[in-house]
């Protein structure tokens, strides 16, 4: 790689997406800067679920939601809520969640996250072993459960999992009380994913590679990035009043991507899933992240204890976090809990900004219009899950390379009439 290793590449964002490309650019070769005004994984990775849900195949838009949509919409501690101030804001991103929902779309979608998905984990380890860090993945699967869903319904969803080829078994209440014995008896059944895992400290686990990012002579600069100007060689980078350059730009801000893309003229309806957790001081002997189908929320143990993550909120990045919103998870997982969690106490809560587009589907690429130019952003719900593969990718494109699937499905000009970006082959330099 000698003839890489003088290339400037600006990495903007910090969060795991941006780390883990940052890291597998400067492995390559490359000389990398990573920039986050916030600090390194200051947002979702810091306070994500922790799960790698490589089980999560299915894009949100499905018809069925469509019924349920109204009665979540207007319960304020729902599952699912948009702040009648951000309503009118929000309605041409769930114009196009509905454009996703029909049969040949929604095949498509789960298809292109399954693609992912199935090199998500690999990926970690490959990534992992090489700085003896593979214990910061734990493998233990996760649980689904049930409560009043009947037998014939889980069945068919085992179904669909199974079509999709996902290593799941349906248990009934014994056999989680086997795995789990902490968890209440009004659980019928669950679903155990065999070959997710999970992180004990999601905080941690990103700042581990980001060490080894500094160690590899990475630069990290705590500044936020207001401007990205294409120049004769490379681009421009403006904060603040100065200015650097880099050969090569790698745009990972998050729900922030939009607006550096804009004066780009690349138009995305990228929005945010503003999410919410609550920390309990212990982890009441669980083993593994528990989900709860009825009630649309995680539990995850953690080194610091039980984290419980879920919620959907469409208010923006600026409006201030809705503190009930998190503390309504509890009685959730009350309910889930044994009678040894009968008085369950926040020790901490948080809202992040996940960053999602209206097909459940992260944009992964070369920018069509401009050499040079990388996009790894809008992971909604999976960024933790698709970190590692996603640097592969962008790091594939960089070095001119073919990347290891089609990243077609996950190209910016999906929704625009911009020119394709390449399916197999490197994007043109």
């Amino acid at each position: 790689m000698a003839d890489k290793k003088k290339q400037q590449v600006a990495v903007i964002g910090a969060g795991i997406i941006g780390i883990c490309s940052a890291l597998q650019l400067q492995r390559a070769g490359f000389a990398v800067t990573l920039y986050d005004e916030s600090g390194l994984a200051q947002g979702c990775s810091k306070g994500n679920a922790g799960h790698f849900a490589t089980e999560q195949v299915f894009p949100l838009a499905h018809p069925s939601l469509l019924k349920k949509l109204p009665g979540m919409l207007f319960n304020p501690l729902g599952p699912l809520r948009i702040d009648w101030r951000y309503g009118f804001k929000a309605l041409p991103w769930f114009w196009q969640f509905v454009k996703n929902m029909p049969s040949t779309t929604y095949r498509a979608n789960t298809q292109a996250l399954k693609a992912l998905n199935q090199l998500a984990i690999p990926a970690y380890e490959r990534l992992l072993s090489e700085y003896h860090l593979g214990h910061l993945l734990t493998k233990k699967g996760s649980l689904l459960t049930f409560e009043t869903t009947p037998l014939s319904k889980i069945e068919s969803m085992l179904d669909s999992y199974l079509d999709q080829g996902i290593a799941v078994e349906l248990l009934d209440d014994e056999h989680v009380r086997l795995l789990e014995p902490n968890l209440a008896k009004t659980i019928t059944y669950a679903l155990l994913f065999k070959d997710v895992a999970h992180s004990v400290d999601p905080h941690l686990f990103c700042l581990h590679l980001a060490e080894q990012f500094c160690a590899l002579g990475g630069q990290f600069c705590q500044q936020k990035i207001t401007a990205i100007q294409p120049v004769k060689q490379g681009y421009t980078l403006s904060y603040h009043d100065q200015k650097v350059t880099a050969d090569k730009v790698v745009i990972a801000a998050g729900a922030w991507s939009k607006t550096l893309l804009k004066p780009l003229g690349y138009k995305v309806p990228l929005d945010t899933e503003r999410g919410y957790h609550c920390m309990l001081a212990s982890n009441y002997g669980l083993s593994r992240p528990v989900a709860s189908a009825e009630r649309h929320f995680i539990m995850t143990p953690m080194s610091q204890g039980l984290r419980i993550a879920g919620t959907v909120e469409f208010a923006g990045t600026e409006r201030k976090m809705n503190n009930k919103r998190a503390l309504a998870l509890l009685p959730n997982a009350k309910a889930l809990l044994n009678k040894s969690a009968i008085s369950l106490h926040a020790s901490s809560t948080w809202m992040g900004c996940r960053p999602s587009l209206p097909d459940s589907l992260p944009i992964i690429g070369s920018a069509p219009n401009h050499d040079n130019l990388y996009f790894a952003f809008g992971h909604q719900h999976l960024g933790l899950t698709q970190g590692a593969v996603t640097a592969e990718l962008i790091t594939a494109l960089c070095l001119n390379h073919p990347p290891q699937i089609d990243i077609h499905p996950y190209c910016v000009s999906r929704f625009s009439t911009q020119p394709a970006c390449s399916k197999a082959q490197p994007h043109a330099q």
